[in-house]
């Protein structure tokens, strides 16, 4: 039986399955190859600190996720189909890993999350993003 998310270790276990994952796909991948190129060390912590602090309310991440993909977007055009992307492989990924409260509440938030950020990028093209 799977286990439920249950700290920081398994969150490092999520996300890094998950980037495996984003890393080959023929969607999204280029994007990630484009921002982040081979050098994954920087961007990994900071998913694991942005998605404890969502998870588990612990201190870490201290970032904007939404100004640096409206940020993105000027670079590479985000589409909707890029967010439901995305989303599908962090649902996949979950279930395939996980299974209970704190799971759930991850694919919510990961669902959350994606909508927000759709909505805000396209506010940003609009030039009605207060920021």
């Amino acid at each position: 039986m799977k286990k439920d998310l249950e700290n920081k270790a398994d969150i490092e276990i999520l996300v890094n399955s998950f980037y495996d994952k984003v890393k080959k796909d023929d969607k999204i991948g280029f994007i990630f190859h484009e921002i982040i190129g081979p050098d994954w060390s920087h961007h990994l912590p900071v998913m694991y600190n942005f998605w404890n602090m969502v998870l588990f309310s612990q201190p870490g991440y201290g970032g904007n996720p939404t100004g640096v993909h409206v940020a993105l977007d000027k670079k590479i055009q985000l589409q909707k189909e890029h967010f439901d992307r995305w989303l599908a492989l962090w649902n996949e990924t979950i279930d395939r890993l996980y299974r209970g409260e704190h799971a759930d509440e991850a694919k919510n938030r990961g669902m959350l999350m994606a909508n927000l950020i759709s909505i805000k990028v396209e506010m940003g093209r609009d030039g009605k993003l207060i920021q």
